[in-house]
């Protein structure tokens, strides 16, 4: 009777504890707990930018690639580039991959958007500029970065908003 006891006991605390923990699902700090992190139908300019937010705090590049228009396009300036600097851009595919590392190599990625400086949205199309802190943590460092983001949008077929152009113009 004794072993039957211990064992049911057991196998309730082991229930309890696994069940109490996902190892696929990230942890939620107390930010996380207000409710600003969730996914949008992207049915806006601005439901654009909240599933970006997302995508970057839980390194979901599923959840990033939907928010790019297929003939998306990158662009900042790179003062390394000839002998004052220039602009440089890259498209959808070579973004998807970037973002991927960068997914990759931070374990902590908190985006937070602040004052929008500009927006528009018409019937297909929209723009909005916004500030952004960016606070990326993994094992080479930490670092903080802000700046500005400058993005264009687009209503595709599906009813959708996607981004088809971000322009940073963030100090380096």
């Amino acid at each position: 009777m004794g072993k039957r006891v211990f064992r049911l006991i057991f196998v309730l605390l082991s229930g309890l504890i696994t069940a109490c923990v996902n190892p696929f699902a990230p942890k939620l700090t107390r930010s996380m707990e207000t409710g600003d992190y969730i996914v949008t139908q992207q049915k806006s300019a601005e439901e654009v930018l909240q599933n970006f937010k997302v995508a970057y705090t839980f390194r979901d590049s599923l959840l990033y690639s939907n928010l790019l228009d297929t003939a998306f396009l990158f662009v900042y300036f790179n003062p390394d580039e000839g002998t004052s600097g220039r602009f440089v851009s890259w498209e959808r595919d070579v973004d998807l991959v970037t973002t991927g590392r960068l997914f990759r190599h931070f374990e902590v990625i908190d985006l937070v958007w602040n004052t929008t400086l500009y927006g528009w949205q018409g019937e297909e199309t929209g723009e909005i500029g916004k500030g952004f802190n960016l606070t990326l943590v993994g094992t080479g460092g930490d670092y903080k970065l802000s700046g500005v983001a400058l993005f264009s949008f687009r209503k595709c077929g599906d009813e959708k908003w996607r981004i088809t152009r971000w322009k940073d113009e963030s100090d380096i």
